[in-house]
């Protein structure tokens, strides 16, 4: 349909005058009704009913006035999305969180992105941290939150967050007794752990500062924080989970805890190509400065 008799239609369905709709459109009275008698022609069916003050939409009218305001605002949108790609400010963003890091800095920055942006389509995903650095490697996603250390060659990071571990015990264990645990405390207890292939940096850093001595006692494996904790609760088994994601999930019968100095970390970082060229990345790690 032509979208300039659309237009003309639109107004006079909201008008239902023909002379004030053609003084809105700034065209003369008679070159309006010509053109609404083509598009009723087109449509093959009668779109107003001509009164002596004013008109009414048939019922064939209302739908086409429905239907064209929303081609209409379609085609205004895909306007305004072509003249920010000329002027470099749209385009597409190919972007992975990671499962354990959502909420907090994390969602702030990409919804700072998405409102300094608007016209940017970023397309997200959420995996663990592995699948997301093979799929910046294969070229599929543009970016990704992930948990360092992240060391393939080819890829970059930049620093995001950093936020605490806490030991998740069940309600009725003895260590939900005490407000802080002692790594010494923790040497041998039966522990759940996600599978080392969804993040090693991260799953080595975990064990490498809860259990730093030894005495890693995994009897169980989960596929992730929210099932650790449902593992915790169901057990006398012990989880080390980032404190943002174990308070956000507050599984219940499973107590968080806090370690003793010196405080366990993990961080969150976005991953990118060395080599990107996408304009929009370059924009989000921007926001990083």
């Amino acid at each position: 349909m032509d979208l300039r008799r659309l237009r003309y239609f639109a107004v006079l369905a909201e008008e239902l005058h023909f002379t004030r709709a053609a003084s809105r459109l700034r065209i003369a009275q008679p070159a309006l009704s010509q053109q609404i008698q083509a598009l009723e022609q087109e449509v093959g069916a009668a779109l107003v009913d001509r009164g002596g003050r004013g008109c009414a939409l048939t019922p064939i009218g209302r739908l086409v006035a429905d239907e064209a305001a929303a081609l209409l605002a379609q085609a205004a949108a895909a306007r305004e999305r072509i003249d920010a790609a000329v002027r470099g400010q749209g385009g597409r963003i190919r972007l992975a969180y990671t499962r354990s890091a959502r909420g907090g800095r994390v969602d702030a920055l990409v919804a700072r992105f998405r409102a300094e942006n608007p016209y940017v389509e970023v397309v997200a995903e959420t995996g663990w941290t592995a699948p997301n650095v093979a799929g910046l490697l294969a070229g599929r996603l543009d970016v990704a939150f992930v948990r360092p250390p992240v060391t393939e060659p080819g890829l970059r990071c930049r620093f995001v967050d950093t936020e605490e571990l806490l030991l998740a015990v069940p309600a009725d264990h003895p260590l939900a007794q005490r407000r802080t645990i002692p790594r010494e405390l923790v040497f041998g207890v039966p522990a759940v752990m996600w599978p080392r292939e969804n993040g090693p940096g991260m799953y080595d850093r975990i064990v490498g500062q809860v259990w730093p001595r030894g005495g890693f006692n995994l009897v169980r494996h989960e596929p992730d924080d929210e099932q650790l904790l449902r593992a915790v609760a169901g057990g006398a088994v012990v989880a080390a989970v980032p404190a943002g994601r174990a308070r956000a999930l507050r599984v219940p019968r499973v107590r968080l805890r806090r370690f003793t100095a010196p405080v366990p970390t993990v961080d969150i970082a976005l991953a990118y190509p060395a080599r990107a060229v996408n304009p929009a990345v370059m924009r989000l790690l921007a926001l990083l400065d």
